[in-house]
């Protein structure tokens, strides 16, 4: 074999500080944008009705748990295809690809740091998502069959692993949970705010590391091929449908609804609601018929198989949206730019979201409008700015801060080889 020489070596380090060539997916843009809208409707439209029983909204039904996990498996989807995608990286170029992504994080985490301090009825998720980017790290050069079984592991054990670590963290004296949105001041007790993020709290990075393994898998695929795009479409709806009805089987019919009341405790307790729409703030302890559900926000194997399918079906269903065009008809970019256009600036436009929240927290709404009102006025400024910064042909303020960190990164790492 012919030796290197160190003059021929340098050049290597050069193109390994290149960001990786990538054309966005107005598909995944899209999809993106969904989530952003659907976590909207969440946080200003009622999730459960006002009676006792707490029947749930249709917002709750169709949004609750599901927006986030999209959220999530677009982040790992995002990954991918900056970073290899159907070639897994090597070397000094996944060397320079996870700096990046590592330094991408820190903006996010200020971000969602600062959220945390707003008076807001909102469960932020930045500080986890920044958490999750850095998790992911050891698994960005790995290929479709050993993402596959990695995704496939996590999503079964991780939910038995945290239903085994989570009393052990509620009884400790304090108890290591924050109740609240991490913020500035949590840097002060460290231990509190890593069992929150990791384990105890609202999106807990143990299980929530499954979201962004099946996102890299997908991403890893061939997304620019028809078919691809129809089997992420039909697999993710498949498994959706199969989690909810093994899960609903296995608390309507196989005696899991009685076993969760008695753990309760409580008659009153509105639980079937509750295990329609969300788990957070249910103490799941006492039996492992938790396991069992497949309720949104509860973090379960079937929790996960159905926000991550649905997700997966969404992905799949607007990357088949966006390669449809007939002669003379607009680009697809064109005609998705609506949810296409928030969906490439959603950091940007979800922190203007909460911010603008936190306005009217503990106040009355100004007089003639109502919630669903204000979802609309947030909707359509969403869309109108995403809109405008994609037809100006600019990342949003704060896509551009963490895109300039992940350059950073690259030349680091070049500039140390």
């Amino acid at each position: 074999m012919e030796a290197v020489s160190p003059d021929r070596r340098r050049p290597r380090a050069r193109v390994a500080a290149k960001p990786t060539a990538s054309k966005r997916l107005a598909g995944v843009d899209a999809a993106r944008g969904v989530a952003l809208l659907g976590m909207m409707a969440t946080h200003l439209m009622a999730i459960f009705g006002s009676d006792p029983a707490q029947t749930p909204t249709w917002v709750g039904l169709v949004f609750s748990g599901r927006s986030a996990a999209l959220f999530a498996i677009l982040a790992g989807v995002g990954l991918t295809l900056s970073t290899g995608r159907q070639r897994p990286l090597r070397g000094g170029e996944l060397q320079a690809a996870r700096l990046g992504v590592a330094l991408r994080a820190v903006p996010v985490a200020v971000v969602g740091l600062i959220l945390g301090g707003l008076e807001v009825n909102i469960a932020v998720i930045l500080v986890h998502y920044a958490v999750l980017f850095l998790c992911v790290l050891p698994f960005l050069g790995l290929g479709t069959r050993a993402l596959a079984a990695w995704a496939g592991g996590w999503v079964l054990l991780s939910p038995v692993l945290a239903f085994a670590l989570r009393p052990w963290f509620l009884s400790a004296e304090p108890p290591l949970v924050l109740g609240h949105n991490p913020a500035m001041e949590d840097l002060g007790t460290p231990g509190p705010l890593l069992a929150d993020v990791l384990l105890t709290g609202y999106y807990p990075v143990l299980q929530w590391l499954s979201y962004l393994l099946i996102g890299l898998l997908i991403g890893r695929l061939d997304l620019a091929r028809t078919a691809v795009r129809a089997l992420v479409l039909c697999t993710g709806a498949a498994v959706a449908a199969g989690a909810k009805l093994l899960g609903n089987a296995a608390i309507l019919d196989w005696g899991g609804l009685q076993a969760l009341e008695a753990s309760v405790g409580n008659p009153a307790f509105p639980l079937e609601g509750r295990l329609q729409v969300s788990l957070t703030g249910v103490e799941q302890s006492g039996t492992w018929w938790w396991l069992a559900a497949a309720a949104p926000h509860s973090g379960t194997t079937l929790d996960l198989l159905h926000t991550a399918g649905t997700a997966a079906a969404v992905v799949g269903f607007f990357l088949l949206l966006g390669g449809l065009r007939r002669p003379g008809a607009p680009e697809p970019a064109r005609w998705l730019l609506p949810l296409a256009g928030p969906g490439a600036m959603t950091l940007t436009l979800y922190t203007l979201h909460v911010w603008a929240v936190s306005w009217f927290h503990g106040q009355e709404l100004p007089a003639g409008l109502t919630p669903e009102g204000m979802y609309l006025l947030h909707a359509l400024a969403a869309v109108a700015v995403g809109v405008l910064f994609a037809l100006w042909g600019r990342r949003g303020p704060l896509e551009w801060m963490a895109h300039r960190a992940a350059v950073l990164g690259r030349y680091l790492t070049a500039a140390g080889r």
